[in-house]
Order: structure tokens, then C-alpha cells, then sequence
């Protein structure tokens, strides 16, 4: 499928999803979104992709914030319905996808970037990197999530902080709030990033999956994550991944993975 703006490729069982929109450093349109949406999708249900790796084009961005221009003059209940189809189409859509997806964060992710990088279900970010939620200088708030994740993430207080005076952390201030895994330089984030999918990749996938809704069961509202865990731990025993992998540590070989 061909996209207007993002560039998408597959290598190894990875694919690196990158935003591709340097002149206005990678901002969140409108058109991005449903391009990003509708790529995540397909990738799901590629079963050959078994890891996907997001980033931002060129060296000072990965995204840094929404299109402004595309929504200045909305009122309430375009407001609403802007923020309610973000994150059915986007932002909730990765965050449970069944395919593990990294955020390589390679520059600024301010606004709607941040919010995709805490969509994603892990971060690293290359050392030049700032984060931030600025909305309220704009009047208003974060509308793509933001004010759940970056709680659940670095914790009821200091979200506060960083929403109400709008600051942009450091890539290595972030690390130490635990908004991202690892810090590296600008170089070595892509690498590093692949390192750890190839890593993802010699698993389960069908197991990765159930990991991923029953970790994310924890922080949904009405659901006991708990009972998800044993759900989903049950399921694992009737995949044929449950059989290679159990059998080949009796038989003391590496497991080969069908994702069955």
C-alpha cells in the first residue's frame, strides 16, 4: 500500500514504521493519523511482522505535536469527536495491538507524539530527545490519552507536574521518571531499538499477545487484571506454541515458533 506520509519496511520479521514528514517535523495530521492507523492494522495481521518499531524521519523530531492548523477553529463537540476518533483509530489501536510495538523516540515528542510514544507498549529514546505535553498553553488539554498514560506511567504527581506548567523532560530525566527504557545516542537508537525486537521475535507471538492484553488489563477501568492473567494463561495451553515450546525445553533444543 502506498502512503502520502509514512514510509513503511519490513526486514527479518521487523518492521520500522517512520513517520515522514521532516519539513513539519513529523506533526500529527489528520491524513497521518488514518495513514498510521490503517498501517497498523495490516501489520496485525501480518503474521510474518512480529515486532514493529516507530519512529520520526530526520535527526530533531519524532513527532512533534499535532496539526494545530487542522483544528484551531473546532468547537466543543468537534472538539470531542476529534479526541473520540484519535483514539479509536490510533492511539487505543496500538496500545493493544497484539504486535509488540517500540517507540524510538529520535527527537521531540511534544503533544500528540508523546501520546503515540505512550501508545506504544515500550520507549527508547536517543539522548538529544525531549518529551513533553504543552497543551495548556494552547488552552487546552491532551486529548489523545495523555493525561491517563503519563499518569499510569510516571505517577499521579509528577503528571501533574509536567502537564500543568506544560515542561519538556530530558531523554535521560525521562528515564529516570521510567517514561522510557533505555537512552542512547542518536546513532545507536534504531539499532539498540532492533536489537530488542530481534530478541521479541525469537518468542511466542501468541503468547506476546495474550502478555500484552493481560498486562494492559491491569490498567482498564472495570477489569480485574488478575482474572484476564488466568484467562489468558489458560488459553496459552491449547496453542501450538504452548506444545513446541514446553517440549523442546524437555527435549533441552531451541523452540521453533509456528505463532499457532
Amino acid at each position: 500500500m502506498n502512503y502520502n506520509n509514512i514510509i513503511v519496511e519490513t526486514e527479518e520479521n521487523i518492521t520500522v514504521l517512520t513517520i515522514n514528514r521532516p519539513n513539519q517535523l513529523n506533526a500529527l495530521n489528520a491524513e497521518t493519523i488514518s495513514e498510521l492507523g490503517s498501517a497498523f492494522k495490516i501489520l496485525e495481521s501480518d503474521k510474518s511482522v512480529k515486532a514493529i518499531i516507530i519512529t520520526g524521519s530526520g535527526t530533531k523530531a519524532f513527532v512533534a505535536g499535532a496539526d494545530i492548523k487542522e483544528f484551531y477553529q473546532f468547537d466543543e463537540d468537534q472538539g470531542k469527536e476529534l479526541a473520540s476518533k484519535g483514539h479509536q483509530s490510533l492511539f487505543d489501536l496500538v496500545s493493544n495491538l497484539s504486535t509488540p510495538v517500540i517507540g524510538a523516540i529520535n527527537g521531540f515528542a511534544l503533544g500528540g507524539g508523546l501520546e503515540l510514544a505512550m501508545s506504544c507498549h515500550f520507549r527508547l529514546a536517543s539522548d538529544n530527545a525531549k518529551l513533553g505535553l504543552p497543551e495548556v498553553t494552547l488552552g487546552v488539554i491532551p486529548g489523545y490519552g495523555g493525561t491517563q498514560r503519563l499518569a499510569q506511567l510516571v505517577g499521579k504527581g509528577r503528571a501533574m507536574e509536567m502537564i500543568m506548567t506544560a515542561k519538556m523532560v530530558t531523554a535521560d530525566e525521562a528515564l529516570n521518571y521510567g517514561l522510557v527504557n533505555q537512552v542512547t545516542s542518536q546513532e545507536e537508537l534504531m539499532a539498540a531499538c532492533k536489537k530488542i525486537a530481534l530478541k521479541i521475535v525469537k518468542n511466542s507471538s501468541v503468547a506476546i499477545a495474550s502478555a500484552i492484553r493481560a498486562l494492559n488489563a491491569g490498567y482498564t477501568d472495570g477489569v480485574n487484571g488478575f482474572e484476564t492473567e488466568i484467562e489468558e494463561f489458560g488459553k496459552c495451553f491449547g496453542t501450538e506454541d504452548f506444545k513446541e515450546g514446553t517440549t523442546a525445553f524437555i527435549e533441552k533444543r531451541k523452540a521453533n515458533f509456528s505463532g499457532k
